[in-house]
């Protein structure tokens, strides 16, 4: 940081350079009539002569070397046990002291640093969320989810769902990725298959339910409480129904499953009693407002 943030003295660092080099004023003159010492008359003059006549702007104050600074060999020491043994800042700094460096934790760590070799932790910005409102009609609160099943050779299988909290109104679709353009995808189909409309949805802190999802989705969007899964404990329950009675006995192939999907949902929808509804359908409890 400059040690004056004075506009004006970059201008008044020229005029007094430029009576030295156009009058033939002496630095020490120069510096007793503006109050200056004459060393840093000199300085200016110099900075003139290199760099032709204009302001001469406020430097910064900064030391340009640190006192205690490490010492070449350390740092290249330390960089190449880095690279050695490929680890993170505690494991180098453990070995250094074990071969009898003499260096502390926050210098490794800062050096390891500088040299763009530390991998640092990325903290995920929470969302304010606007506030769970009290569920009193179809559509006033959808929750969102995405089931991950792992294929045997590593890749995954994404099943989007998403149900109405106070008719338990539900749809899922499969895709092969699990991204914000699948996510808005998913919803699109659910606004077009539900019977009422959509005012409010709740998600996870997933990826697919990033803050782009929240602007694109033209829906009130707001996310669950962060590792409280039971924010969406009416979703999570669905999400047990249809893996146990739909998706286990299906391979898990994305084409597969909506073939199968849309039978197995309007008997869900339709069909299938809910202890949760006294005993109704959701469909019978949408015709119902």
């Amino acid at each position: 940081m400059a040690y004056s943030r004075n506009p004006q003295l970059p201008r008044i660092r020229r005029e007094a350079a430029l009576l030295v080099l156009q009058r033939g004023w002496s630095a020490r003159k120069v510096g007793r009539y503006l109050g200056y010492h004459h060393t840093a008359v000199i300085g200016w003059v110099r900075y003139m002569e290199r760099y032709g006549i204009r302001p001469i702007p406020t430097f910064s104050s900064r030391p340009k070397r640190h006192p205690r600074v490490l010492p070449d060999e350390l740092v290249r020491k330390i960089i190449a046990k880095r690279f050695e043994l490929r680890r993170s800042a505690e494991v180098v700094h453990f070995a250094l002291k074990e071969e009898g460096a003499v260096v502390s934790l926050s210098s490794v760590k800062r050096t390891l640093d500088r040299h763009n070799l530390l991998k640092k932790r990325w903290h995920r910005s929470r969302h304010v969320s606007p506030p769970r409102p009290h569920v009193k009609h179809p559509g006033d609160l959808v929750q969102l989810d995405t089931i991950h099943l792992l294929r045997k050779d590593g890749t995954r299988v994404y099943i989007f769902t998403g149900l109405d909290v106070r008719t338990r109104f539900a749809h899922a679709w499969a895709f092969e990725r699990a991204n914000v353009r699948t996510a808005l995808c998913f919803l699109k189909r659910m606004k077009k298959v539900t019977p009422f409309a959509i005012k409010m949805l709740q998600s996870d802190h997933g990826s697919e339910f990033s803050r782009t999802f929240s602007q694109r989705a033209r829906v009130e969007h707001r996310h669950s409480r962060v590792r409280r899964p039971n924010d969406n404990a009416h979703l999570e329950r669905f999400n047990r129904t249809i893996q146990d009675e739909c998706l286990d006995a299906l391979p898990k192939d994305a084409k597969v499953i909506n073939r199968n999907l849309p039978e197995w949902l309007r008997y869900y929808n339709e069909k299938r009693h809910h202890f949760g509804l006294n005993l109704q359908t959701p469909l019978q409890v949408v015709r119902s407002y």
